[in-house]
């Protein structure tokens, strides 16, 4: 009579080594996260505020699931959606010092906002005797881990601990940058802070491109500036450009983004095109 061992021998697996049909199944996949997106230029008025928010709304629009941070203590992009940072009771300063969780300070608008508040001008001193101070934001994101696609993180105008902490829980940064002179030579320290963060904290993160913005297309200097950036980071600019207009002054008045604001407009298409280039990255 054939043996149990022998007619187990028989049931082979797809490469053709035998198995059984009791050995335990292996354990599925660790959920990766959502990949998380920095937008970051330590020069103000760049249009990172406007970016963050409507290149999130753009993914939601192609079914992502986003989120935006707002590590400004300004809260211009809680202000885009409609909140008063002065009414706002817990924000991502009470995050980053251990005081409340991310889904505590979520709030759904147009799209989901992990909100800002006057207060955390101060989290940099609050955060300075902390130990892993540099990684709070990265702790904190684990908790949310399984509920987004993509999260995007708009940072101050500074190259200080909130914005490190915006780069050490970041796979990607996006640089956007006004096209002119001055604002591109910060570029240059940009990147010398993003090395110091891949040698000790984040070796992972790297530059997913240049963007253009607030482009004034009449004037030869915004020209040479485009012509300039592609010389210098050749394979970095994005080919999206974000013209100039009083629609982006206009949205955030309203409470919304320029894509709901104004759906059909060049602007609204600009972001949509971008998003197009940055899906490309989104695991």
């Amino acid at each position: 009579m054939e043996s149990y061992s022998s007619r187990m021998s028989g049931i082979a697996s797809p490469n053709g080594t035998a198995t059984s049909p009791y050995a335990p199944a292996p354990p599925a996949p660790e959920p990766s996260g959502p990949t998380v997106i920095a937008l970051a230029n330590q020069k103000g008025g760049v249009a990172k505020t406007t970016t963050t928010l409507n290149l999130a709304v753009a993914f939601a629009e192609e079914g992502y699931r986003a989120l935006c941070i707002d590590m400004d203590p300004q809260g211009n992009l809680t202000m885009s959606q409609g909140m008063d940072p002065d009414q706002i009771e817990l924000s991502m300063y009470n995050v980053l010092i251990g005081q409340a969780t991310m889904r505590e300070v979520i709030h759904r608008r147009e799209i989901d906002v992990a909100v800002s508040a006057i207060d955390l001008a101060g989290a940099e001193l609050a955060m300075a005797s902390m130990i892993g101070r540099e990684r709070a934001l990265q702790k904190a994101l684990v908790a949310i881990k399984d509920d987004y696609d993509v999260v995007f993180i708009d940072t101050p105008p500074s190259l200080g601990l909130l914005t490190i902490n915006a780069l050490t829980a970041s796979d990607r940064v996006i640089v956007p940058v006004q096209c002119e002179y001055l604002s591109m030579r910060g570029l240059l320290q940009l990147q010398n802070t993003l090395a110091m963060i891949q040698e000790h904290l984040n070796p992972e993160i790297q530059i997913q491109g240049i963007l253009p913005t607030m482009l004034d297309t009449r004037t030869l200097h915004a020209q040479e500036a485009i012509e300039l950036l592609e010389e210098n980071f050749e394979g970095q600019v994005f080919k999206s450009r974000i013209n100039r207009t009083v629609r982006f002054a206009e949205a955030p008045v309203q409470g919304m983004s320029v894509l709901k604001y104004e759906p059909e407009g060049s602007a609204a298409k600009s972001y949509r095109d971008l998003a197009q280039e940055v899906m490309a990255g989104v695991k």
